[in-house]
């Protein structure tokens, strides 16, 4: 593979090594994972699809910062926007009014209601968990409800009530949680053992069998993700999403979708990754490309549901903030404007089409959708035992090639390819030929 271009910008500010970067925050920082590779890099730099380390080495960003950075690094009419605003004003609390946040309040439910007509309320937060805590809040008060279901293998945030309604044990680790959350199976078709359409019904089944076993009967809210993305981008099938509502809505429960990954037209067509399966939401929760980097996240209800918590006090010092609603509106602008989800759809497709022709037994599985794609790796096969280890030394050999993805999935053996929505082709090429490396060193 050619060696890339340097950054002449990186170049220019003299950084500290890499090592030293991470003893300081090995010695003074709480624990967090990571660094992510066993050779640990350093970001410095980040220009459109490009990232550069320290050195000017430059590398092609797979992950977006995990599917965070929709519309590239520093990407202009991005900077511009925030520069603009903060300019005028760096920040004012909800108790005063600002045009921004109506305003983007209404160009988010207007497009949500391509999914629910009733769409029209936003209540803005400053992540994706915190949303997601909110929606149960919403679905508590609305049903006069506790009782959650939620599904394996899904992954939801970092709050008590997240925690508890995310399905890993790598992430329960914030005992004890709030009760009444309920599993059901995930649509799993690479590991249900039969068909995609099996799968489908043998994951419905679940669902209606936990609502009648593990449940009163009638629940607050189902939290689905529309497309697992921690979870190793798990993709259930196409009528997964109508009947699951529908039969969630017959135990009295709001279906939430949480879209934190998903949406903003990572999958490809589509601003929301819920219009694939033609679902309706009640809730629809948001976050990571919403804003590109800059912490914002939304909920996105019904005036009805909305009404709910009329008189109970809630509050969020930063939501729907100046800085971030510019940041936020230029995403919009960009993904509209530049056609994002059309070119996610097609790049998608060019790079999920070349990675299954990939000749690898280790390659159990590619699925996703537009640039939300998962290669999951196995040792074999025919017995498609997780292999964690070669996923590991794929990904840092791809990011020795210089190509950064990520990983995921319960068992850790699913490569994770989540780029920013502006790649190129070329880009998926390269993508591709880097892992096509990878595992042949890993052989």
């Amino acid at each position: 593979m050619k060696t890339p271009n340097a950054a002449p910008a990186a170049q220019k500010t003299a950084w500290p090594p890499a090592a030293e970067t991470a003893a300081l925050r090995a010695k003074h920082v709480l624990p967090l994972p990571g660094p992510m590779f066993a050779r640990p890099i350093q970001i410095v730099e980040g220009r459109m699809q490009r990232l550069y380390d320290e050195n000017g080495k430059e590398y092609l960003d797979g992950f977006a910062g995990v599917a965070t950075v929709q519309i590239g690094h520093s990407h202009p009419r991005f900077v511009k926007a925030l520069k603009d605003q903060i300019d005028l004003l760096q920040h004012a609390p909800p108790l005063y009014l600002h045009p921004s946040t109506g305003n983007f309040a209404k160009r988010l439910a207007d497009k949500a209601k391509t999914v629910n007509p009733d769409m029209d309320c936003v209540f803005f937060t400053n992540s994706g968990s915190e949303a997601n805590e909110m929606a149960a809040f919403l679905a508590k008060t609305h049903t006069q409800r506790h009782e959650f279901v939620a599904v394996q293998r899904s992954y939801h945030g970092r709050t008590l009530m997240t925690v508890a309604v995310s399905g890993q044990h790598t992430w329960r680790n914030m005992a004890p949680y709030p009760s009444g959350v309920a599993f059901a199976p995930t649509d799993y078709a690479y590991r249900s053992g039969g068909t995609p359409e099996e799968s489908t019904r043998a994951a419905l089944n679940g669902l209606a069998e936990t609502l009648k076993t593990a449940t009163s009967g009638r629940i607050a809210g189902f939290y689905a993700e529309t497309i697992l993305g921690v979870g190793g981008i798990i993709t259930p099938g196409p009528d997964y999403f109508r009947e699951a509502s529908e039969l969630v809505r017959k135990h009295g429960g709001l279906y939430i979708c949480d879209e934190v990954q998903t949406g903003v037209a990572r999958t490809g067509e589509h601003y929301f990754g819920i219009e694939h399966w033609g679902a309706k939401p009640d809730i629809i929760v948001m976050a990571k490309g919403l804003g590109n980097g800059y912490p914002i996240g939304a909920v996105i209800t019904t005036p009805e549901i909305a009404a709910s918590v009329k008189g109970l006090l809630h509050y969020n010092t930063y939501g729907g903030g100046c800085m971030a609603m510019a940041a936020a509106s230029a995403v919009m602008d960009v993904v509209e404007d530049e056609g994002l989800a059309g070119n996610a759809a097609k790049v998608g497709a060019r790079l999920s089409g070349a990675l299954k022709k990939i000749k690898d037994e280790r390659v159990g599985e590619v699925r996703g959708k537009g640039l939300m794609i998962g290669v999951e790796l196995v040792k074999s096969a025919k017995t498609k035992e997780p292999a964690p280890e070669l996923t590991a030394a794929v990904v840092e050999r791809m990011k020795d090639l210089g190509v950064l993805v990520g990983k995921g999935g319960l068992e850790g053996n699913t490569v994770r390819i989540q780029p920013p929505l502006i790649i190129t082709e070329a880009d998926a090429d390269r993508i591709v030929g880097a892992l096509g490396e990878a595992l042949a060193d890993a052989a």
